[in-house]
């Protein structure tokens, strides 16, 4: 396997210290909206990857409902959640935007049904979730040529 990707839900960081003390991660990719309540509970995820006995590098961020565009108005772009987020976390954390995701119905109704709107040829949804899948290999890389291997974090008794 060359790549396992796990997504873990926000909150307490209970799941994110579970997992840095089980296995050595190579990096985390931080998931944000473009609003600011959106981006402050990001950086609080964000945070816990960076501490000092944690250390986990971020390798990028994901920007989610960045706009909706209407499929009967494929040149409009709705920012109903603002703009920016993603771009000031990836500053925050020192790192790079490594995509940006629409507001795509079909992302939706592929997962409900069990079929993931990347698999899909025609999906419009693909090559946002494509270039994501490529800037993501490319930081990958680069942390590996940087960066020494991560360790399990140790809890100290």
């Amino acid at each position: 396997m060359d790549y396992l990707v796990v997504d873990l839900p926000p909150g307490t960081g209970d799941v994110q210290l579970t997992l840095v003390q089980t296995v050595p991660v190579t990096g985390a990719i931080m998931v944000t909206t473009p609003q600011d309540v959106a981006l402050a509970d990001a950086i609080k995820a964000m945070n816990m990857f960076l501490l000092p006995n944690v250390q986990v590098p971020i390798l990028g961020i994901v920007e989610n409902m960045s706009w909706f565009t209407p499929a009967e108005l494929p040149d409009n772009k709705y920012f109903l959640f603002g703009e920016g987020g993603g771009k000031k976390l990836a500053l925050k954390a020192e790192s790079v935007l490594l995509g940006q995701l629409p507001l795509i119905q079909s992302i939706r109704e592929s997962g409900d049904a069990g079929k993931p709107a990347v698999l899909e040829l025609t999906s419009p949804a693909r090559p946002y979730f494509m270039k994501i899948a490529e800037e993501t290999i490319k930081q990958v890389a680069l942390r590996h040529e940087q960066r020494e291997p991560t360790n399990r974090v140790q809890v100290q008794s």
